[in-house]
């Protein structure tokens, strides 16, 4: 546990060193009405041992404890992660969120980002991918103001079944800038409407995520094919990385651009973050991408070096030539996803997104044999809708109660479904975490 080494005599001697008699001097620049003139409301102090017992006892009552069954995604996932992920991480020359501008001195900092790049832009069938953003939202919001403008195109058509959540960052962006975010309604298979494009003229960039917000797989080379005929490019999103283990890749399928969340990929749900942004593109759109890239090369004497070789952010170039304002990445959670990736492999990621998509089907198919509705027949991953009788709403609060969350309920973002809920199945939940579940629902 971390304390505060110093005692009164080092405290006076760093205060007259800055000229300063007594701690509240520090503080002089503060309105006198602004401080806290009381001491602070907090019980008496603890001893280490009392106090990680009162930690372990609030922590048993989370959602995230153990002791919960959870059925929920929505965008972040909980996946096992291999020790050798929290193990590498923790060291201290990679504990760092340092830009490497001196390559001389960041070859282990560079080659990491690099091999992310390599592993990741494998991962999603595109050609390049940048060294990574804050969240899948933010990554999604930038690729469609580069589509824009490099399209000089005002309109952005955007999935209905993207990520509500994303959906609300690209309402921020694009408040401002003069470009129309058009919303694509979803048909009864729970995909996007993809002749909801005949009707929009000036489209400079169609984003659809699949696996969609219901858990379906989208048709991204239809949508490749008439966005590219409307002269617009083609994003395709994502918030479950793990899908194109088994599924084809959104680059193989025609996306101009890739963006989405790469938590799943060795990054912890940390009560909601931080994430991890994946963004990516074509090598022709390469110049657009905001952020960084990483090269590799030789030096003088033939040896094989990393350096920074592309940076269209504003901090190195003529703002008005900027992609992007961008001037940070979540390196440390890029450094965890490569880990995790070199760490699994691609056949344990093909094996784990397939033991993903086997549990996830072995809950649905059991729901749909106890008599509930599963709305959408359209192929799933990891998650999948589920309507259950009126009333519901009563049975998921004595679930809440017995400690296990079954799934999300819908209505809060889209009106029309009522008791339905969004369910997932990660290979950190066994088959007798799911049959308790039925169980439960169905007495």
């Amino acid at each position: 546990m971390r304390y505060l080494p110093h005692t009164p005599e080092d405290i006076e001697a760093m205060l007259q060193v800055v000229g300063a008699k007594s701690l509240d001097d520090l503080f002089a620049t503060i309105p006198p009405d602004s401080r806290l003139k009381r001491d602070l409301d907090l019980p008496q102090p603890l001893t280490e041992w009392e106090l990680n017992q009162l930690m372990d006892e609030m922590a048993a009552s989370m959602a995230s404890s153990p002791k919960y069954k959870v059925f929920l995604g929505a965008g972040s996932y909980n996946h096992f992660i291999p020790s050798t992920v929290p193990f590498l991480m923790g060291r201290s020359e990679f504990v760092t969120a340092y830009t490497p501008y001196q390559p001389e001195v960041s070859q282990g900092t560079l080659q990491y980002i690099y091999e992310f790049q390599t592993l990741v832009s494998k991962l999603l069938g595109i050609d390049v991918v940048t060294a990574s953003h804050y969240n899948g939202g933010t990554a999604l919001a930038e690729s469609l103001l580069i589509a824009c403008r490099s399209k000089k195109k005002k309109v952005a058509a955007v999935s209905s079944l993207v990520n509500p959540m994303y959906r609300r960052i690209l309402k921020t962006y694009f408040e401002s800038t003069g470009i129309d975010v058009v919303e694509l309604p979803y048909l009864p298979d729970g995909r996007t409407d993809l002749s909801a494009l005949d009707g929009l003229a000036d489209v400079g960039a169609v984003a659809v995520q699949s696996p969609n917000f219901f858990g379906c797989l989208e048709d991204l080379q239809g949508f490749a094919d008439k966005s590219h005929e409307k002269g617009a490019f083609l994003i395709a999103s994502f918030t479950e990385a793990l899908a194109f283990g088994l599924f084809k890749s959104p680059g193989s399928q025609g996306a101009d651009f890739v963006a989405g969340e790469g938590q799943s990929l060795g990054v912890p749900q940390s009560y909601g973050g931080p994430s991890l942004g994946l963004l990516g593109s074509t090598e022709k759109l390469v110049r657009n991408l905001p952020g960084r890239l990483i090269g590799k090369t030789v030096d003088l004497d033939g040896q094989r070096g990393f350096v920074m070789t592309l940076a269209t952010r504003e901090q190195h170039i003529r703002r008005e030539k900027a992609s992007s304002n961008i001037c940070s990445n979540q390196s440390l959670c890029s450094l965890a996803a490569v880990i995790y990736m070199a760490s699994v492999g691609g056949t344990g990621i093909r094996e784990l997104a397939k033991l993903n998509y086997d549990k996830a089907e072995y809950l649905k198919g059991q729901l749909k044999k106890a008599g509930f509705k599963i709305p959408f027949e359209t192929q799933t991953f990891n998650e999948f809708v589920v309507e259950f009788p009126e009333g519901f709403d009563k049975t998921y609060q004595k679930l809440l109660d017995k400690k296990i969350v079954a799934g999300l309920p819908l209505v809060k973002y889209y009106p029309e479904m009522k008791n339905h809920y969004l369910m997932c199945v990660t290979e950190t939940l066994t088959k007798a975490d799911m049959d308790d579940l039925l169980g439960e629902i169905k007495s």
